[in-house]
């Protein structure tokens, strides 16, 4: 879910001083889908054997607040890729943890600093209430690939091991577009083809509607208020293959959150946390 303050700057306490990162962030996308290989160039081989992590491991996610909280016991950060930089992220490795680049692939926000190479076409509708930022128009492979190949690269230079793509279910939303099912299966498939020539893994955010189409082309699942809404046990294709599914609550409280969400999430081997919806530091986990 896009949060405005995720803009916000955080680095780990232990790499206050460090900022930055290198690499070309990509100026070459990963072939659409038909397209020839021979028309680009920069492809990268995927590893046999990308990180992937395991049903039921701990999980941290923080994209707002000043600092990041390295202390909470997870064995999995998801943090905000534009605003964390390399040395946070082996700063987290450093401690034994993985790290997922959070991006959104769905959505234009207006405070991104390649916000200006998104042309007017490809701009929707506003995304409901979070300010300065608009559905994009995902039919449009040929104007979003080379941005969206540029910023997972960004995350393959900062050293992430995963990406966690936010917006995935355009055609389920008022975007100003006539999206179709069959369209937002093209654009995700293809999100999680590029995501993997670059040796990631990369999670399917949400779009519980097209779970079946898509297992085959993600590797593990971030959820927000799948128990909330009734439709957590729509991903359990992931934890039957051992991969794992982050379930994301907001706004229960957090006896309920403990005595219902818990143990409904466990019983499907999934991972619950309690959030703010700012995703900063707070957070409620389930007893082990």
């Amino acid at each position: 879910m896009p949060i405005s303050a995720r803009s916000l700057a955080f680095v780990s306490t232990a790499v206050l001083a460090a900022a930055g990162c290198s690499g070309r962030y990509g100026t070459t996308a990963i072939p659409l889908e038909g397209a020839s290989v021979a028309a680009y160039s920069g492809m990268h081989d995927r590893p046999a054997t990308p990180w992937i992590p395991a049903a039921q491991a701990t999980f941290a996610i923080q994209y707002g607040g000043r600092t990041l909280d390295t202390k909470v016991k997870a064995e999995v950060y998801d943090v905000d890729g534009f605003d964390t930089p390399a040395s946070t992220v082996r700063a987290l490795h450093a401690l034994g943890r993985h790290v997922v680049c959070y991006l959104s692939v769905g959505t234009w926000e207006n405070w991104r600093p390649d916000a200006g190479k998104f042309p007017k076409s490809v701009l929707g509708d506003r995304d409901g209430h979070w300010p300065g930022e608009r559905w994009l128009d995902i039919r449009a492979l040929a104007v979003l690939a080379p941005l969206m190949s540029a910023r997972f690269e960004m995350c393959k230079d900062k050293g992430f091991d995963a990406v966690d793509p936010d917006n995935i279910d355009g055609f389920q939303n008022r975007t100003g577009f006539k999206l179709t099912a069959a369209q937002q299966l093209r654009y995700d498939r293809w999100v999680a083809k590029a995501v993997h020539a670059l040796g990631l893994s990369v999670a399917q955010k949400n779009d519980g509607a097209q779970i079946s189409q898509l297992r085959a082309s993600f590797d593990w699942a971030v959820l927000e208020q799948c128990y909330a809404q009734g439709w957590c046990g729509s991903f359990t294709p992931y934890t039957d293959a051992n991969r794992l599914v982050v379930d994301i609550e907001y706004g229960t409280p957090k006896a309920r959150f403990i005595g219902k969400v818990c143990p409904k999430t466990a019983g499907y081997r999934e991972t619950a946390l309690l959030k703010h919806l700012s995703l900063d530091a707070w957070v409620v986990t389930c007893p082990h």
